[in-house]
């Protein structure tokens, strides 16, 4: 199935850079381009687009509130959105999180990593590029709060120690595919785990257990966090 994505951006060079970016892959199509959040949402509800790739800093309307009313908007499936950052905004992050966006990239990404981060939200996943995952952590106790206050009682002694392993690789920023080949697991049971993780900590996106698994303290920089206790190939 063909991936729609819209681009929203003030600078006309930008848009051509992420649209010459995308134009080659042969499974995306570009189905509109943004000037200003408020066009992003005008275009998302019209076109239905299946990622909208969003800048922070916009006029008329900014990125953040933009995506915060794209993604609550009714359709299905419902449209993924994919921010673009500077660590010069870095206070904006966290608020992109709870707004619902889906994925984080820096504007000096590689084009590579650009057109992966796009399959990866198409696919239903969240991305966080390795950069915005260490600034987070640094954010941690500073800028950065929780995105939910742990229930009492302790969110992880509910937690198998497969879903634990499960969620310290989602916190690296692994696919569930990726997870599945480092587990030895199918990706359909890695799905149900990260289903099971998400309706157990309550959280709705799997960027939010990201920042949940780096302030509990499950994984570190460096992905130093250990798995070596964890069997492998079993659901």
């Amino acid at each position: 199935m063909t991936i729609r994505v819209l681009l929203a951006d003030d600078q006309p060079l930008m848009r051509m850079a992420l649209r010459s970016s995308l134009q080659p892959e042969a499974d995306i199509d570009v189905v509109g381009e943004a000037r200003d959040g408020g066009e992003a949402v005008r275009l998302a509800a019209r076109l239905r687009p299946t990622v909208v790739v969003m800048d922070i800093r916009m006029p008329v309307l900014d990125g953040i509130t933009a995506a915060r009313r794209i993604v609550e908007q009714r359709g299905t499936p419902p449209v993924r959105v994919l921010m673009m950052t500077t660590f010069d905004l870095d206070e904006y992050i966290v608020d992109a999180l709870r707004a619902g966006a889906s994925g984080f990239l820096l504007k000096e990404a590689t084009p590579d990593e650009f057109v992966h981060a796009v399959r990866v939200l198409a696919a239903g996943d969240a991305y966080l590029s390795p950069s915005v995952t260490r600034r987070l952590l640094d954010l941690r106790g500073t800028t950065l709060r929780p995105v939910r206050t742990p229930a009492p009682g302790g969110p992880l002694s509910g937690l198998t120690p497969r879903e634990l392993a499960v969620l310290k690789l989602v916190a690296r920023g692994l696919t569930n595919a990726e997870i599945g080949a480092a587990l030895q697991l199918a990706s359909s049971s890695v799905k149900t785990h990260v289903g099971h993780l998400l309706a157990k900590l309550g959280f709705t996106d799997r960027v939010q257990l990201v920042v949940f698994a780096y302030e509990q303290e499950l994984v570190r920089p460096g992905g130093q966090d250990d798995l070596t206790d964890v069997p492998s190939g079993q659901a």
